[in-house]
């Protein structure tokens, strides 16, 4: 099916994002006080066109390229990574205040699509209690290494740059008990030269693409698996996707394609000798 048919709805949703205020540069933090039920809601309506499975991917690659759709597409994107760090972040500071912090983390509002996602990766590689899991990008909220913690077993290393984000994120996993497996440390691509591991992820929000991979390039081995989250298809209206360019030096095994409302592709790359 032609994807021109979102092509006024998406103008319609980079129009309602202005509306917010100047969401350019550091202005997107004017939606700081909007409330978080109504900017779901365009979250919802964004989602509607990405999830949409009749549009395939040529379709999609063909409105995402347009000139006439760039604005309207950073402005979503920006938005995009907005929003997922501000329900993160709010989920966390949540459970920190929770008499039942369990409860506040399956609320989450991604937290079944994560389910579905970590049922694909962990496909992509042998994760088990004999394993060391890298997780780059951990975030505030680690979902991620909580549910291969919980599902493979395997020991967990998330690696955060901020500071203040990375104690958030230990004290979301001592206040639910999960601290023991999982450990936080504050860092870049570059620290995982000094980790012992057995397998490494890049976060779909790790930046900048071209130099993490070549950072990662100079310091990981033939033999280790490297997955990382990517936007296919019209879900890149989502975020940027990493290009061929990105990961040059290594050699793609295995794509999988996001199920149901799971917005990542995951992709087991290894590097080339």
């Amino acid at each position: 099916m032609s994807c021109y048919k979102y092509w006024g709805k998406i103008e319609e949703i980079a129009n309602k994002l202005s509306s917010f205020g100047d969401l350019d540069n550091e202005g997107i933090f004017a939606l700081d006080d909007t409330d978080i039920e109504e900017i779901t809601k365009v979250l919802d309506e964004i989602e509607v066109i990405a999830h949409d499975k009749e549009i395939d991917f040529d379709s999609a690659k063909h409105i995402l390229d347009d000139e006439k759709m760039n604005k309207a597409l950073q402005l979503i994107r920006k938005f995009y990574v907005y929003i997922g760090a501000r329900l993160e972040k709010e989920n966390a500071l949540k459970i920190l205040e929770s008499d039942n912090p369990k409860a506040v983390l399956d609320s989450f509002h991604f937290y079944d699509r994560y389910i579905g996602l970590i049922d694909n990766e962990r496909q992509l590689a042998k994760f088990n209690e004999n394993k060391t899991f890298v997780f780059l990008g951990s975030g505030p909220l680690p979902l991620t290494l909580i549910m291969f913690r919980m599902v493979t077993g395997c020991k967990c290393i998330g690696i955060e740059q901020f500071e203040e984000v990375a104690d958030l994120s230990r004290k979301v996993l001592k206040r639910l008990e999960l601290d023991d497996g999982i450990e936080i440390i504050t860092g870049d691509e570059k620290t995982i030269a000094d980790l012992d591991y057995d397998i490494l992820m890049i976060a779909a929000f790790a930046e900048p693409k071209d130099r993490v991979f070549a950072n990662v390039w100079e310091v990981v081995d033939e033999k280790t698996p490297i997955l990382y989250r990517t936007y296919s298809g019209m879900r890149a209206i989502l975020y940027a996707p990493v290009t061929e360019k990105d990961t040059r030096g290594f050699h793609q095994e295995v794509m999988l394609l996001p199920r149901g409302k799971t917005n990542n592709t995951s992709v087991l790359i290894r590097k080339i000798s």
